[in-house]
């Protein structure tokens, strides 16, 4: 499933969460669904994702073991399990950073309203995880950002020419580059290009 529509599922059921054990539950599942997505992200995500990607798998891992919780029993485990890839990069951690900041209010409610004391230390610890991880999913959505905002006009993805690199009509200018995208499929490019690379 889409990432996009598991998020939304969580956030349904969270929103519908009266008890307390509901909503430990349900914010249970959108940690699984963030250190998901961030193990997604962190092996075929964009490179300069993959960093806080692994970041956020490993923050959202600590957002506690699994509740024995008829919802959680009823779904089968954690829905994270179905997530088969991310359509809309932006749009899936924007809805994300939404679930995680509704999911740390929603056990902070908890925390306040219990007189357990192990529930209340758990919501503490799972609300800290929560925001650590919303901070991670910012820092991603920033990264994008960025690289959008440097992205040259009308480019899309990677370069696939010179031509399509900042100031590249200083180095090209006159140059027949029709036939440069297929230099990158010869092998021992690199060690031509690096001057220290033994002869």
């Amino acid at each position: 499933m889409d990432a996009e529509r598991l998020i939304e599922s969580v956030r349904r059921a969270l929103a519908a969460s009266r008890a307390a054990e509901d909503t430990v539950a349900e914010a249970w599942q959108a940690q699984c669904l963030a250190q998901a997505i961030g193990d997604h992200l962190a092996h075929t995500g964009p490179r300069e994702l993959r960093g806080e990607a692994r970041a956020l798998a490993e923050t959202a891992g600590r957002g506690g073991q699994p509740p024995d919780h008829p919802a959680v029993r009823a779904a089968g485990g954690p829905r994270a399990a179905r997530l088969s890839g991310i359509a809309d990069l932006p749009a899936a951690l924007r809805q994300l950073a939404a679930l995680l900041a509704e999911s740390g209010i929603a056990l902070v409610s908890v925390a306040c309203a219990t007189d357990e004391e192990g529930l209340y230390w758990a919501c503490v610890e799972a609300t800290d995880a929560a925001d650590e991880a919303g901070d991670r999913v910012r820092a991603m959505l920033r990264r994008l950002a960025v690289r959008e905002r440097t992205r040259p006009p009308g480019q899309t993805g990677a370069p696939r020419d010179l031509r399509d690199l900042p100031e590249a009509s200083k180095l090209t200018d006159g140059a027949d580059l029709s036939g440069l995208a297929d230099l990158s499929d010869l092998s021992g490019l690199s060690d031509l290009a690096d001057p220290a690379a033994p002869g």
